[in-house]
């Protein structure tokens, strides 16, 4: 193990995966693995070679639905270049957690999952993975690995998961309607105050069905993934380093919430953002309705191919640039016989044939610090806009970040509402509400 990623691990920084409570009360039966020896895995780990096994086996995978369009290329592009065969299983994003956690508390894991990084932390904690800190270790490029998604994956010192798919939020905007709006279609908002006169001004348009901009107004998962940069491009933090204090009534935060309140005062937001719970939040703007607004950086393939995108980074109010560092783990289950084949289709998924020929050429975000200055980003300035802001962002860390933020009745919901489609008033006793679930 490299001394860098020693000392990392040991920091755990910020920048660091969170850490949140479980979700599905069908995980709270499920005890850590007492035995971890998987069949291949376990005392053949040392002798199979660097790449593990590609002998014909037939492995099994799971993802959640939001990962389906990469997870269907990597598999696809890894069964056509190898002897064993990955057959995939997408479920739905609502469904997964407790998937998985009647899986595991039945021994019935497929060989490979994925994971939200919201719930990696907990699963390897739970046993649900296998230990594959050598073989990682053993990778020649493994200090350029996405550092958050290994140390999300790190349980008393081991390492458990690799970085799958990295999603990280930026500023989309259709080039068409700036144009049409009389806003420069190369000049993108850099600061948030000018992000919110951009949507007015395509507002303004009055077309039928368009609006300057759109976000998910009822979820919390939403506006965490797209808030929370500008208040770190603002200068400030979420949350305290330790995760149980809350943050988010900082100035800078306020000032945050107040470009939101004024474009919603304004018009300037589309039917239905009020009441959006994150199922359709992305839809208006592939539909070409709204004009500019943060959004997944995986899905700029899929937007491009509807609309004329430009791509931003996220700013705060007065300036500044970041993103929400998210995505999927992916690690060998504790239920798996075929270690070493998972670990060939696992090695392969961080080589440069998948990070670059695959993912990269999909516009995706590679999980490879050296291979981001890639061909394909190269002829793509929007890509090269998503790697080099990727270097700039954070995720926050909370043992209860899920009952605190995500969760449909979270404080951080009521702050949001009330702070935008309300009077405003209560954001500083909302906040507190919020660390009041941190800190239980």
């Amino acid at each position: 193990m490299s001394t860098t990623r020693k000392s990392i691990r040991a920091v755990r920084p910020l920048a660091a995966l969170l850490t949140v409570g479980m979700l599905a009360t069908s995980l709270a039966a499920c005890s850590p693995a007492e035995d971890t020896d998987s069949g291949s895995g376990g005392d053949t780990a040392a002798s199979d070679s660097p790449e593990g096994v590609d002998d014909g086996t037939q492995l099994t995978l799971w993802t959640r639905a939001p990962m389906e369009k990469q997870a269907t290329l990597l598999v696809d592009a890894y069964n056509a270049s190898h002897e064993n065969q990955v057959s995939l299983t997408i479920t739905p994003n609502d469904d997964y957690v407790a998937k998985v956690g009647a899986a595991a508390g039945s021994g019935s894991l497929p060989d490979l999952f994925a994971a939200d990084i919201v719930y990696v932390p907990n699963w390897t904690s739970q046993g649900l993975f296998t230990d594959i800190t050598d073989r990682i270790d053993g990778l020649p490029y493994a200090d350029e690995l996405a550092q958050g998604h290994i140390d999300a994956g790190t349980y008393e010192d081991q390492e458990y998961v690799l970085p799958f798919v990295l999603d990280l939020s930026v500023m989309f905007y259709n080039k068409d309607l700036y144009r049409e709006a009389g806003l420069d279609p190369e000049k993108p908002p850099t600061t948030l105050k000018e992000y919110g006169e951009h949507a007015k001004a395509i507002s303004a348009l009055g077309k039928d069905g368009v609006s300057g901009t759109y976000f998910g107004g009822n979820c919390g998962g939403c506006t965490l993934f797209t808030w929370f940069p500008s208040v770190w491009a603002g200068g400030d933090q979420v949350l305290s380093a330790d995760g149980t204090e809350s943050l988010l009534a900082s100035d800078t935060a306020k000032d945050v919430y107040a470009v939101y309140k004024d474009m919603v005062d304004s018009g300037a937001i589309g039917t239905g953002t009020k009441d959006e719970t994150g199922a359709t939040w992305t839809g208006p703007f592939q539909e070409g309705k709204v004009g500019v607004m943060p959004y997944p950086a995986t899905l700029l393939s899929t937007a491009a191919e509807t609309v004329d995108v430009g791509v931003a980074p996220i700013p705060g109010p007065d300036g500044g640039e970041s993103t929400f560092v998210g995505g999927d783990g992916i690690g060998i289950s504790k239920d798996s016989k075929n270690e070493a084949a998972a670990w060939n289709f696992l090695s392969w998924l961080t080589s440069e044939d998948a990070q670059v020929e695959v993912l990269a050429k999909n516009n995706d975000v590679v999980s490879r610090a050296d291979l981001a200055d890639n061909k394909y980003a190269a002829v793509d300035p929007r890509l090269v806009t998503i790697n080099e802001v990727a270097a700039k962002g954070s995720t926050p860390v909370a043992i209860n970040f899920q009952q605190a933020f995500n969760a449909p009745d979270s404080p951080w919901l009521t702050l949001v509402r009330g702070a935008v489609f309300g009077d405003a008033k209560n954001i500083d006793a909302d906040n507190d509400e919020i660390t009041a679930v941190l800190d239980q």
